[in-house]
């Protein structure tokens, strides 16, 4: 079988509407780069950059627990990501696809490689809050931020697969997504495995693994990748995991998360999700300097000052009631709606 590459193009690809071979795609660059919208001359770039001289294509990584940074990978790489997402979500040549996420990022490059690599024919809407508002047509496959999703309800009848992912979704999204037709898978990833290398349907605790993907945990039992099709390094992460069998794992939380209180480790995420369907406002739950237990367990609400009625906190054990309440009016958060825990931590100090 004949290898693919970048400089593949499917014949089956559509972009809005019209097919475009790799010519096509540089002509529709510069004119996007120079007539188009903001997000739209993101497009035209990456495209320019696709379709260089180069074997790589840099990344900028969302910058969630750190300064964001530029990460090189090989366009091969990001072939290979295409090719597994595929294989995994079944998808066709002629299905269509929608792009509604920023092409600054991988998510948004990933959604159009996919697409000239697979055959998929792809509309580009303007990245926003609800994108399939406007929209009168269905689509087979579309990739977006919980944000979108709780914003999309009334619509997603219009996605026949809906993949999500960028930031921690809530239960409370995800028990209004059980209700829905469209099949919706809640995905695992990070920059440096070129988005996702695994996924789970919604309501369901287990991730599965994508083809050509190996899973461990190291001492500190986080998650450990090994995916050479799309990364060179073997990746540990900061993913507090529970390994199921070679293909699967249910994640706990993240281990810089974790809070040390009195000598009890506490998982931030575990509480959160026990909270969930008791707190309307954006929260979460983290830990500042205590002189007495080294960190104090605290609970920081988006919004306005309210009351919180004390009998939501009857789900929780005994160390993981939090011991004090903050209200911040706007969280700090990344473009793709992660929110900054640290920098928020930090102010409350």
């Amino acid at each position: 079988m004949k290898r693919v590459t970048y400089k593949n193009i499917h014949n089956f690809f559509k972009y809005n509407g019209v097919h475009l071979d790799s010519n096509g795609l540089r002509i529709a660059a510069y004119y996007l780069i120079k007539e188009g919208e903001d997000y739209e001359k993101a497009i035209g770039n990456f495209l320019l950059d696709w379709f260089d001289e180069n074997w790589y294509i840099d990344l900028q990584t969302s910058g969630t627990t750190g300064t964001p940074k530029i990460i090189r990978k090989s366009k091969q790489a990001l072939v290979n990501s295409a090719l597994a997402t595929g294989d995994f979500f079944d998808l066709k040549p002629g299905d269509t696809a929608l792009c509604c996420l920023p092409v600054q990022f991988i998510a948004g490059k990933m959604m159009l490689v996919r697409s000239f690599i697979l055959g998929l024919a792809i509309d580009i809407v303007a990245p926003s809050a609800n994108p399939l508002a406007q929209l009168n047509k269905e689509y087979d496959f579309v990739a977006m931020v919980p944000m979108q999703v709780q914003n999309s309800l009334d619509d997603l009848y219009k996605v026949k697969k809906l993949i999500i992912g960028g930031a921690k979704m809530d239960s409370s999204l995800e028990q209004k997504l059980l209700g829905i037709n469209t099949k919706v898978y809640e995905t695992y990833g990070m920059t440096e495995t070129i988005t996702h290398i695994a996924a789970k349907k919604i309501g369901k605790q287990v991730f599965s693994i994508l083809p050509n993907v190996r899973i461990s945990q190291d001492e500190k039992e986080c998650l450990v990748i090994d995916a050479p099709l799309v990364s060179e390094e073997r990746l540990f992460t900061n993913d507090l995991v529970q390994i199921i069998n070679d293909q699967q794992f249910i994640l706990l939380g993240r281990i810089d998360n974790v809070v040390n209180s009195g000598g009890v480790k506490l998982i931030p995420e575990k509480i959160e999700e026990k909270l969930s369907d008791s707190i309307p406002s954006r929260f979460f739950v983290g830990g500042i300097p205590d002189a007495v237990l080294g960190e104090k367990l605290v609970l920081v609400v988006e919004g306005e000052k309210q009351e919180l009625d004390d009998a939501i906190f009857t789900v929780l054990d005994k160390y993981e009631k939090p011991k004090a309440l903050f209200f911040v009016p706007e969280f700090q958060s990344t473009e793709s709606g992660k929110i900054k825990r640290k920098a928020i931590l930090k102010t409350l100090v």
